[in-house]
């Protein structure tokens, strides 16, 4: 089982799309994106992808990767650098013309880069497949980078989100609800084998993110949320 301390991917350099017949490391990672995106990161042995990879040395995981942990962050790695180049040069551009305070420009910072893997051949598709599985989780595996390095794409996003939210709306965690949406649509539209209408499909779903983002806490919500303030009050009043 991954956990988040586990969990942390540096910039990496665009992969090439395809691996050398002896490159022993590129063919690990390559079966690893399949049967980690077919069948979730947990369920597939460490044997099933040394046999996908056809490496001979049995430990050729542990030589190369250390552990489950380590494979992941090699597959995730495998893409990242792109994805944040991506994202920095559209919140670049967000910043330069004075659209920062849009939330739908900013939604749009947030999916493009990441829906751009849907036509990455090399991989790309299970990618965004992981990376739900990862987010989806009851306690999710995070990146700390995305939470604690002003140099990450995704705490840049969450620092410009931030003052556009309501207090409440940002106590909800309502940039983490945004991300996790955005990877699991994506990762749905990465399983269903359609190619047609990508552009309108990326188009809606930054409409649907800019929502999620700017919709109102509700009545009904405040009550709930001033509720559980108070009873995690008492409980640590009690603790």
């Amino acid at each position: 089982m991954l956990n988040a301390t586990a969990f942390r991917v540096k910039m990496a350099p665009m992969a090439k799309p395809q691996t050398r017949p002896d490159d022993v490391r590129g063919r690990l990672v390559a079966a690893a994106e399949t049967l980690f995106a077919s069948a979730g990161v947990d369920a597939v042995s460490l044997r099933e992808i040394n046999a996908a990879a056809g490496a001979g040395n049995a430990s050729a995981i542990q030589y190369h990767f250390g552990d489950r942990a380590g494979l992941v962050r090699a597959v995730l790695a495998k893409h990242h650098g792109k994805v944040e180049s991506r994202r920095h040069a559209l919140l670049d551009q967000c910043e330069a013309e004075g659209r920062a305070g849009d939330l739908r420009t900013l939604a749009a910072a947030l999916v493009r880069p990441l829906a751009a893997e849907l036509d990455d051949p090399d991989g790309g598709p299970g990618y965004l497949q992981i990376l739900a599985d990862l987010a989806n989780r009851p306690r999710p595996v995070l990146n700390p980078a995305s939470v604690e390095d002003p140099a990450d794409s995704t705490y840049r996003w969450r620092k410009l989100v931030e003052p556009l939210l309501a207090p409440e709306a940002a106590r909800l965690h309502r940039r983490f609800v945004a991300i996790r949406f955005t990877l699991t649509e994506l990762a749905r539209r990465s399983r269903d084998g359609h190619k047609s209408e990508t552009l309108f499909f990326v188009s809606h779903l930054i409409d649907l993110v800019a929502a999620l983002l700017g919709a109102p806490v509700s009545a009904e919500t405040h009550r709930q949320l001033r509720g559980v303030s108070r009873r995690t009050a008492r409980a640590a009043r009690g603790s």
